[in-house]
């Protein structure tokens, strides 16, 4: 069976959000992509508390500074089509209020037929934390546990109960419930997000690293987990490919760089053969504007599927 292929919604500064994110996904959908992705960027912060991803001295790409809130962005995606998933990859659950989070995503996947994947991770700006999230960033796994415990009870029977830090439900009637039950896939890089994905979640969200033996032997560890923990339910996996690239040895270490298309192909072909049931593609960074994504679109994906992907 084929890798599942989806791609990265246009979000960036270059496109205009009205007009271009409609465009794309129906392009997408047109070209054979299977699903329709965001990210989420809260803020650009100038001067940042701290570097790209954490990383001391790495500088944020311009691009960033403008970037559109994921939900809209999938909403207007989830109107454009007809068959495509509709994910978050990721979107960083501990900014968002837990009750009205699972309350939008059950309303979008209701409105939408069936089509939403609710990808979560707990981020890694301070200065986005500092600006909009519910608890401090020291706190943020926790606030993940309890934004999934609601989303599980939202999105489930009624009357809805809950109380937790958070949220407190003494007892509701909730809706619109989704069309089918919303899988939870999360960013997880280390044994104790691996052990909440294991217990609580539906899948993985693997991000490529430029190293495909790093990313397989995260996944056999992973997996190595969950028969501990006595998980018999397959983890779901959709990797993520992005355009922007830590620096290579030889460029400057504080900026990211940007992968070629034969690059992006590349990397495709690689983890594909690691066994992952659907990768997603983000090149909006490639591009100029809405038209010329939807040309480097339709080359990777030509490129990939000729190459047995």
């Amino acid at each position: 069976m084929a890798t599942r292929l989806g791609l990265g919604l246009p979000q960036m500064q270059q496109y205009a959000l009205g007009k271009d994110v409609p465009d794309v996904a129906r392009a997408a959908e047109r070209i054979g992509y299977e699903s329709l992705w965001v990210f989420e960027r809260a803020l650009f912060a100038e001067p940042a508390t701290q570097g790209l991803y954490g990383i001391e001295g790495m500088a944020w790409p311009d691009e960033y500074r403008t970037t559109a809130d994921p939900l809209v962005t999938l909403t207007l995606a989830a109107a454009a089509t007809e068959r495509a998933r509709l994910g978050s990859s990721v979107l960083v659950a501990p900014l968002h209020v837990p009750f009205q989070l699972a309350k939008a995503l059950a309303s979008l996947d209701a409105a939408s037929g069936g089509r939403v994947i609710a990808g979560f991770g707990t981020g890694w700006s301070l200065d986005e934390y500092a600006a909009s999230g519910v608890r401090p960033f020291e706190e943020r796994g926790a606030v993940l546990d309890e934004v999934i415990e609601v989303c599980r009870k939202v999105w489930g029977p009624d009357p809805v109960v809950h109380d937790g830090p958070l949220s407190r439900i003494a007892s509701a009637v909730v809706g619109p419930k989704p069309a089918r039950p919303i899988p939870i896939m999360l960013a997880a890089g280390n044994r104790r997000a691996w052990r909440r994905l294991v217990d609580h979640a539906d899948g993985w969200l693997p991000v490529n690293t430029g190293k495909p033996e790093v990313v397989a032997d995260e996944w056999r560890r992973l997996r190595e987990l969950a028969e501990e923990r006595g998980r018999t339910e397959p983890i779901r996996t959709v990797l993520r490919v992005n355009s922007y690239r830590l620096p290579r040895a030889q460029e400057d270490t504080g900026r990211l760089h940007k992968a070629t298309v034969e690059e992006t192909v590349d990397d495709l072909i690689a983890h594909a053969q690691l066994g992952f049931e659907e990768i997603m593609v983000d090149v909006q960074g490639l591009a100029r504007d809405a038209e010329e994504l939807k040309d480097i679109a339709a080359e990777v994906y030509e490129k990939a599927r000729a190459a047995g992907v």
